[in-house]
């Protein structure tokens, strides 16, 4: 029954691409939604069938090229299948509001919804595909999908800029990927997952850690790790909301499924690449939030926060190895559980953010925080909407955010009963960088929902603003409804978890089983603690406003202590707000400032305007292309518009066509000669 489904799920796909050019721009919205939603709907029966009836395993006879193509849908593909699969649904329901503003754009709808259904189909399919050959065709198929889904907007200039960037890196992703299989396909001449499991067997640690290095760096460029990510807060603003929504959701999770799947097939020095893989997140988490905080831009501030998610995801990935490897059960338990727990949160209030976002692009048409304020009395579910995924995103209960950042610290926490002082020591730097992420974040939006949303209009700027139909609204609620659900009953999730985790280390002693019970307790009793304390609130609140409801409410312009200007201004701003921490991540961070100071008694413009700058985008991108473009430049006078040069450069390039190989034979007569001698 899985066969068919999986062929189902794909003849899906390729009878929409058949059907799409007979139906107008609406008819195509509707077949895009058909299709996406029947996709789901399979994709997610396949998964609950193997959480409860086993791992799937067949094989398709493939060609002459690839050989017999094993198909095999596990626990974490299975996990994968369904936060995929959720996220896609939201956005498409979402998405089909949101696009009603380009309904004119007929033929560039067309393309993106055949890029959209191509994307969800192979994403799925990457999950369950076990050959390294056609794993690289399917992830060359998403790649060129995701960049024109990225680009719809491509008339403007930032857009198409940032396209191109996300398709370069994307294919710097696929050629680490290439060597990765292509070096498992010489060393054993197979591409099937197993060779490499075969391979690193039976070959000492240091080949393992150069394979999965190839890898690592192939997904870390999909996953946005530092200093892979640039691509990410380009490409993030560029796209259409939903996109941004599932870019972040999913297409970057995908490099976080090809890590775990590697570390279930390369056997190994655990220890070795559980530290490597905790600094490096360590860096990711700290490094993406400290940039979130100084954007102005409210997608771009996303984006760095998916940088920064990445990181916490990394820490639970490496602190899983690291169990592994010093056979600490309860720290793989709580490293690889809080890593999957955290990937699945990340794509619920991620997406749930990134929507909400598009609301208010759609309202005010900027997302320059610094011309917002005021829009929760505009659009005030989505202003509820945000905050609810700005503290699940800070990892307060009883969100989700905090169940996955707590199996986390419990792994942290346990790491320091060890008797390895080089563990305590990762420990406690880890502890450290966690501290501090969570910390940033809750600055960062505070101040992004503060301004968005509270005080009054920045700018007056006159926009009609769209009604916050059901129809764009409810799949957002439905995302809330999962964000608390995994929050307040977690233990719902844990027989999933025990199966993926088994797939690393089997789950043995009653010990260890008697402390992820009592893991799990303690979180849903957080829960409802929080949930209580919420409630009351809420009744209070009721309470006050049915004590006040029937008092007269007059309305006066606030004093200003004598100021007479216009009130607006003397709010905060986005770069107000964080002034002292912008001044102590100066030295660590790239800002520009661009100001007029006062002149004379009465001076006419007093302005200050931050830039912040990625330093990692300037050294390892903008550095090496400027020396790039010198270097070409330098042969700029070759190309001089004189007939007569060219004629000549003909003449040389077919001279030495002749003689270099003539050359290159005598070169090689005259060292044998001498090697006679």
């Amino acid at each position: 029954m899985e066969k068919s489904l999986i062929e189902i799920f794909n003849l899906v796909a390729i009878l929409a691409f058949v059907i799409l050019p007979f139906l107008k721009t609406k008819g195509r919205g509707i077949l895009a939604l058909t299709v996406i939603t029947i996709q789901v709907i399979i994709s997610s029966v396949l998964a609950s069938s193997v959480f409860s009836n086993g791992i799937v395993d067949y094989n398709y006879p493939g060609s002459f090229v690839t050989g017999i193509i094993p198909i095999r849908i596990d626990y974490l593909s299975a996990w994968f299948m369904i936060l995929i699969s959720f996220t896609f649904l939201t956005g498409a329901w979402y998405g089909m509001q949101y696009m009603k503003q380009y309904i004119n754009q007929g033929d560039n709808i067309t393309l993106h919804i055949v890029a959209f259904i191509l994307v969800f189909t192979t994403l799925i399919d990457i999950c369950t595909v076990q050959n390294g050959l056609v794993i690289l065709i399917i992830w060359e198929v998403m790649a060129l999908s995701s960049f024109v889904v990225i680009i719809f907007e491509h008339s403007k200039r930032e857009t198409l800029k940032a396209g191109i960037n996300f398709l370069i890196q994307s294919h710097i992703c696929i050629l680490l990927l290439t060597l990765g299989f292509m070096w498992a396909k010489v060393k054993t001449g197979s591409f099937d997952f197993e060779a490499i499991t075969t391979y690193t067997s039976a070959q000492p640690a240091m080949t393992g850690m150069g394979i999965f290095l190839i890898f690592f760096l192939g997904f870390a460029i999909k996953a946005g790790f530092v200093p892979f990510h640039t691509w990410l807060p380009l490409a993030h603003p560029a796209a259409p909301s939903h996109i941004s929504g599932i870019m972040s959701g999913v297409i970057i999770k995908i490099g976080i499924y090809g890590m775990l799947r590697m570390l279930l097939l390369i056997r190994t020095d655990m220890i070795g690449i559980g530290y490597f893989l905790v600094t490096i997140s360590v860096i990711t988490g700290v490094y993406g939030v400290m940039l979130a905080i100084v954007q102005h831009n409210l997608k771009k501030l996303l984006a760095y926060h998916s940088i920064e998610n990445i990181g916490i995801i990394g820490i639970g990935i490496g602190l899983g190895c690291l169990g592994l490897g010093y056979g600490n059960q309860l720290l793989v338990v709580c490293g690889f559980g809080g890593a999957l727990l955290h990937t699945l949160n990340h794509s619920l209030f991620k997406s749930l953010l990134f929507y909400t976002a598009g609301n208010v692009y759609q309202t005010v048409h900027t997302m320059d925080l610094e011309a917002m304020g005021g829009l929760l009395k505009k659009i005030p579910h989505s202003g509820y909407l945000f905050l609810i995924g700005s503290l699940a995103i800070c990892g307060l209960p009883p969100f989700n955010g905090f169940i996955s950042e707590f199996f986390i610290y419990n792994g942290l926490i346990n790491g320091l009963l060890s008797n390895q002082y080089l563990l305590i020591l990762f420990i406690l730097f880890t502890i450290l960088g966690l501290v501090l992420i969570g910390g940033l974040a809750m600055i960062c939006f505070t101040k992004a929902f503060g301004i968005v949303f509270l005080g009054t209009p920045r700018e007056k700027k006159h926009h009609h603003t769209l009604p916050e139909s059901a129809l764009r609204i409810v799949p957002l609620y439905f995302i809330v409804i999962a964000i608390l659900v995994i929050g307040l009953f977690p233990v719902l999730l844990n027989p999933m978890l025990q199966k993926i985790i088994q797939l690393y280390q089997p789950i043995v002693g009653y010990q260890t089983n008697i402390q992820i019970d009592g893991l799990l307790g303690t979180l849903t009793l957080v829960g409802w603690y929080s949930l209580v304390f919420i409630l009351l609130m809420a009744l209070f609140y009721m309470i006050r406003h049915l004590v006040t409801s029937r008092r007269s409410c007059e309305e006066d312009t606030t004093w200003g202590c004598g100021y007479v200007g216009e009130a607006d201004k003397a709010q905060y701003s986005a770069s107000s707000f964080i002034r002292t921490y912008r001044k102590l991540a100066e030295p660590v961070l790239d800002i520009h400032q661009d100001r007029t100071d006062p002149h004379g008694l009465y001076p006419v413009k007093i302005s200050l305007v931050t830039h912040p700058y990625d330093k990692a985008e300037k050294w390892l991108i903008d550095k090496p292309l400027h020396l790039i473009k010198r270097l070409l430049n330098s042969f700029r006078f070759l190309q001089n518009g004189n007939i007569q040069a060219y004629i000549l450069y003909g003449f040389i390039f077919v001279g030495s066509a002749i003689l270099l190989p003539i050359l290159i034979d005598r070169i090689v007569l005259l060292i044998q000669y001498f090697n006679q001698l």
